[in-house]
């Protein structure tokens, strides 16, 4: 059982291998290699993935992510590898800053022999809504009609459009709808990030996307807290846990909220200095994955979100030296909820855990 790193051309990849005849695991980060124009980096994203599943065969989409600069104009031109992926797809307007127009993440298994999968991805069609509580408050009730919120879900994605202005909206809406079907500081809440961006439609002022576990049970989930280094998430109004377990029989996969430069009392460490946040930052993921038995060598990708593109090659300059050689990483232009807070990261983990009496990955 491992993680293998790989490179080649313009992706990069982490392959988990668990236990023999279990299910493998890709997550791989795909750029474009040297096209100017949105439609050339389109085709060469494709080429991309095409590489990808010829030196990974067997392997299949179970999500995939598109990072666009102008979802309104690029949307179109990466539908048809959407389509042809064959599973649940996000497209969100978020700039890379590679630099490039577009990036694509996707996660891939190979060897599932059991159908159908219990890891159900979700991605929200487009609500218009002029009012960004309305509109989180209808997306994740239309969510909540069919899969179980509470019970299943342990890791959602908010995307919200001029982030300055509708987050507190996108937040009281999730809290409210929380409530309702019993999630509460008194039970649990879900990993999340909620973060500048949004959809090809301007008009829609968040989008939503959702990863839950079809018949999961509470005692494989592990709600992690960090407390020597940050502070509840209630305590500042906003209803997520900074970090989520689940086990399974042979591994423990870790799914990291958006984590930024922040002490135990909710207060930004570092202001003004995005090179002591972004040692901050991976400070705090770092004992987040800890308290799950976890280190950054189990990273298999992370996404990182910065307010101001300037600071693009600083923060990338200090990730090659605090993370591990070739993890599969994005970088975006996208502003947090907090103007103080110049950089974020979320990530997924997975390391080798022995949990037979759990069901199969």
């Amino acid at each position: 059982m491992s993680v293998v790193r790989g490179i080649s051309g313009a992706c990069v990849c982490s392959v988990f291998e668990g236990s023999e005849g279990s299910v493998a695991v890709l997550h791989a980060a795909i750029s474009p290699l040297s096209a100017v124009t949105a439609s050339g980096q389109a085709a060469e994203l494709e080429a991309g993935y095409d590489e990808l599943c010829d030196r990974y065969p067997g392997f299949t989409p179970v999500f995939a992510r598109f990072f666009l600069s102008d979802a309104a104009n690029q949307a179109d031109l990466v539908g048809g590898l959407s389509a042809r992926m064959g599973c649940r797809v996000s497209v969100v307007e978020q700039a890379p800053l590679c630099p490039c127009k577009m990036k694509l993440l996707v996660l891939m298994e190979s060897g599932r022999t059991s159908s159908p999968s219990p890891h159900v991805y979700y991605t929200a069609g487009a609500v218009r809504r002029a009012d960004s509580h309305d509109a989180t408050v209808e997306i994740m009730e239309r969510y909540a009609a069919d899969h179980d919120l509470a019970g299943e879900c342990v890791r959602t994605w908010f995307f919200v459009n001029d982030i300055d202005n509708n987050y507190a909206g996108m937040v009281s809406g999730r809290n409210e709808v929380f409530g309702r079907h019993g999630l509460t500081p008194d039970s649990h809440f879900i990993a999340s990030t909620g973060i500048a961006g949004r959809g090809a439609d301007p008009g829609c002022p968040v989008c939503f996307d959702a990863y839950a576990v079809r018949g999961i049970t509470p005692d494989r989930v592990t709600y992690l807290k960090a407390l020597t280094h940050l502070n509840p998430t209630i305590e500042y109004g906003v209803a997520f846990e900074r970090a989520t377990a689940v086990d399974f029989a042979d591994r423990r996969l870790v799914l990291v909220s958006g984590t930024a430069s922040i002490d135990n009392r909710g207060r930004i460490v570092h202001l003004g200095d995005v090179t002591g946040q972004t040692r901050r930052m991976v400070e705090n993921v770092e004992v987040l994955l800890d308290e799950a038995g976890c280190s950054l060598p189990d990273l298999m990708h992370v996404i990182v979100y910065l307010r101001d593109p300037g600071d693009y090659l600083t923060v990338g300059a200090e990730l090659d030296r605090l993370l591990p050689p070739n993890v599969p990483r994005v970088i975006v232009h996208a502003p947090v909820c907090r103007p103080g807070w110049l950089v974020e990261m979320e990530c997924m983990a997975m390391r080798v855990a022995d949990n037979g009496q759990f069901s199969e990955y």
